[in-house]
């Protein structure tokens, strides 16, 4: 059973962990071939890109939830047919929310908080970032498919590939070519393009049961999806709510200079959140596959397994920035000062992940045995209940320091009212296991 987990759960975090890494070099390059003011409007921007994240995962873990379930059962014309339905319908509305982003840039990024000396940067990065829409989408859902057609490696290879294009085409545009903060943008795009290329070879060489083909789309299926599926896009919306409050508050009380702190914060720890979701969704399709076929036993080790997991990427994740975080902010920026400054608030913020870990995952565990209703009361305390809140009397208070504590104190107050709330719930599962 462990084998199997590692042979779901490394190649998914691994390639979340390569996914992360592209970002930061995205940064690095960016905040070096552009600058610090470059690096706050690709801030300001990231909410959108965590909202294209959380709409493919919404559709991919849905459908992929009931694809692994109807492969457990043995049905696996259904399972086909489920994915047929899904793609058709991203690659419809991707290339709609692409057309309407590129239109209404500016006024989107006037809506995040563009304050006149970023605007101009930001408008440029989201217009070309826009562009690649559909291969963002489609990429993402695409990787979580073959996972669940039993294929993790390929989806793990196909990251990589396009995050390697990514940085190469990254120093090409930015410092030969000059092209600035839409090189960033077109870089990680032609990226996502080679991903999908190279995942298409799963289906090119029939390495699973999944196939493309014609389907109808039907809605009280698309809306079965998005209910199996909304609480992967909660989640990814909540980390956008929490950013899009988290700018907010700083340009409040503070300058553009902490803005670009938190855009080097926020480069940094994308990649503990990407290594958490990793986890959580490369296991989906074990939860899902055994949930279905009535292994309770081994859901329950699975659970075990992925909690552990957590904390064990959460501890690593945190000696390696405390030791060498000055180091590791100063790739993104020469300022002495905003080193230190950057290094505080990153220390501070990284508490918070060891209890995000735990509400991620829960929320990803409910998901996938189809309870998803769990998993959005989850999302909606961490988001909407008590993240606001708690911003904002610990900024009035605390200042600065209190906006970096303000995660932690909210995600610990998620953690104590969803165990008390499904504490019964909880103890009759564990019983049947």
């Amino acid at each position: 059973m462990f084998k199997e987990f590692i042979k779901y759960a490394v190649p998914s975090v691994f390639a979340m962990f390569i996914s992360s890494m592209y970002v930061i070099v995205d940064g690095i390059f960016v905040g070096q071939g552009v600058g610090a003011l470059a690096l706050g409007a690709v801030n300001l921007v990231m909410p959108i890109s965590i909202l294209f994240f959380g709409i493919a995962s919404m559709f991919a873990v849905g459908g992929g939830a009931l694809i692994s379930e109807s492969f457990g059962n043995g049905n696996i014309k259904k399972g086909i047919s489920i994915f047929r339905e899904i793609f058709i319908f991203l690659l419809i509305l991707s290339f709609i929310l692409s057309l309407v982003f590129f239109i209404f840039s500016k006024q989107i990024v006037i809506f995040l908080g563009a304050s006149d000396k970023i605007l101009e940067l930001a408008d440029i990065y989201l217009k070309y970032y826009v562009a690649f829409c559909i291969p963002n989408i489609i990429g993402i859902s695409l990787s979580s498919f073959i996972r669940n057609d039993g294929n993790p490696k390929l989806a793990m290879v196909g990251t990589i590939c396009g995050a390697c294009l990514n940085i190469f085409l990254d120093y090409i545009f930015i410092f030969i070519f000059k092209w600035g903060i839409k090189g960033a943008a077109i870089a990680t795009g032609l990226g996502q393009i080679f991903t999908v290329l190279v995942i298409l070879l799963h289906f090119l060489l029939k390495k699973g049961h999944l196939s493309f083909g014609k389907s109808k789309i039907y809605k009280e299926n698309i809306f079965n999806f998005i209910r199996i599926g909304f609480p992967s896009f909660f989640m990814e919306i909540t980390f956008s709510i929490i950013i899009f409050c988290m700018n907010f508050a700083i340009l409040k009380i503070g300058n553009e200079s902490q803005m670009a702190s938190f855009g080097i914060i926020n480069y940094l720890t994308t990649i503990i959140y990407m290594l958490l979701l990793g986890l959580s969704f490369g296991i989906q399709p074990l939860f899902s596959f055994n949930h279905g076929a009535k292994n309770y036993v081994k859901v329950s080790k699975f659970y075990k397994f992925t909690m552990l997991g957590s904390f064990s990427i959460n501890l690593v994740y945190f000696i390696i920035l405390y030791i060498w975080g000055n180091k590791v902010i100063g790739f993104f920026t020469n300022d002495i000062f905003l080193i230190k400054e950057t290094y505080i608030g990153l220390i501070i913020f990284n508490f918070a992940f060891f209890v995000i870990g735990i509400n991620v995952i829960q929320s990803g565990y409910y998901q996938s045995i189809n309870e998803p209703q769990k998993s959005n009361i989850i999302s909606i305390f961490r988001s909407i209940v008590f993240f606001p809140v708690v911003l904002l009397i610990s900024s009035k208070y605390l200042g600065l320091n209190g906006i970096w504590l303000s995660t932690l104190f909210s995600e610990i107050l998620c953690f104590i009212t969803w165990s008390f709330l499904f504490k019964k719930n909880r103890k009759i599962k564990v019983a049947s296991f």
